[in-house]
């Protein structure tokens, strides 16, 4: 009969058993002792491999398949592999294209509560994440896990092509796409394609409109905190980044790898239409103009003056 009607108040919703500390209500009086755990600090259930220890059983079960490699729940859409149910669970909200946790500032949604999280302290600007080689900060333990890569100088993952080898696997199949010419990352709004995922959120909010972060200085608006730092280097004159064989400076790194391009002679962007190389992509979309007829920029005939000479350009 006690079985009976512990069961029957599941159905009811009461729960009689109230925690003294946080007034989370609990079914049962044993539900309420293992919640208690968490708030006492005690985990009293330990690994025999790496020594974590866990507050509840089920816990440590579930951590055991992490040293296992075995992965028991499985993706349906994509095969992927999961330790647990509640991982799986938040991985199909991507498939489902489901992003109930929605930003208040900037009206950007994610799949997951802690993702939200991460994304606040960006508008915040609180960075409680930091190396302890350089003290550089960063908003989540994710990003100070890659960062500290950088640090090791392992670069594990080479590219067959070319040879440039990066410290992460996700950046070298990024990079394998500037060999193949695949952006398989496409703009629905306007067609526009990418190489990355993350390049074709940056690009969506050209759409939007949203311009969360603004310059100071000059009141120009960026979608992101780090596009807005790159921008103010603009205003301070500083040039962190230098060419070791001419000396030049540059306010990015990215002109600084396009500049380093007229060293070595190699002219990475070619026209389909000719073949001419070229040392950036933005000298390659100036020289189509060409082949597509357009004339973007309309020189005048400067206006002759009573008493000018006619073959001096004034």
């Amino acid at each position: 009969m006690d079985h009976l009607r512990r069961h029957q108040r599941i159905h009811s919703g009461d729960r009689p058993f109230i925690c003294e500390q946080c007034g989370k209500g609990f079914t049962q009086s044993s539900d309420l002792k293992k919640h208690q755990l968490i708030h006492s600090g005690v985990k009293p259930f330990s690994c025999e491999q790496c020594g974590r220890c866990f507050i509840r059983k089920s816990d440590l079960k579930q951590h055991h398949f992490v040293h296992s490699g075995v992965k028991p729940f499985s993706c349906d859409h994509c095969g992927r592999g999961f330790t647990c149910v509640s991982k799986l669970q938040r991985h199909q909200l991507i498939h489902s294209g489901v992003k109930p946790f929605c930003c208040g500032q900037c009206g950007r949604s994610f799949n997951e509560m802690s993702d939200l999280n991460s994304h606040q302290l960006t508008h915040s600007g609180v960075k409680p994440y930091i190396c302890d080689q350089c003290g550089k900060a960063f908003t989540c333990i994710s990003k100070l896990k890659r960062h500290q890569v950088t640090h090791s100088g392992i670069k594990a993952f080479v590219c067959g092509e070319c040879g440039k080898a990066f410290t992460e696997k996700g950046d070298l199949k990024r990079h394998q796409f500037v060999h193949s010419g695949v952006k398989p990352f496409t703009c629905e709004q306007c067609g526009k394609s990418f190489t990355c995922p993350s390049k074709l959120k940056t690009h969506k909010l050209i759409h939007s409109g949203i311009t969360a972060f603004t310059c100071e200085q000059c009141g120009k608006g960026f979608a992101f905190s780090g596009i807005l730092k790159k921008h103010q280097l603009i205003h301070s004159g500083v040039k962190p980044f230098k060419c070791d064989q001419c000396g030049k400076c540059f306010t990015r790194r990215d002109d600084l790898k396009t500049h380093q391009f007229t060293h070595s002679d190699v002219k990475p962007f070619s026209c389909e239409e000719c073949g001419k190389g070229f040392v950036s992509h933005r000298s390659l979309k100036r020289h189509q103009l060409i082949h597509s007829g357009v004339k973007a920029f309309i020189f005048f005939i400067p206006l002759q003056y009573p008493g000018a000479d006619p073959g001096f350009p004034h």
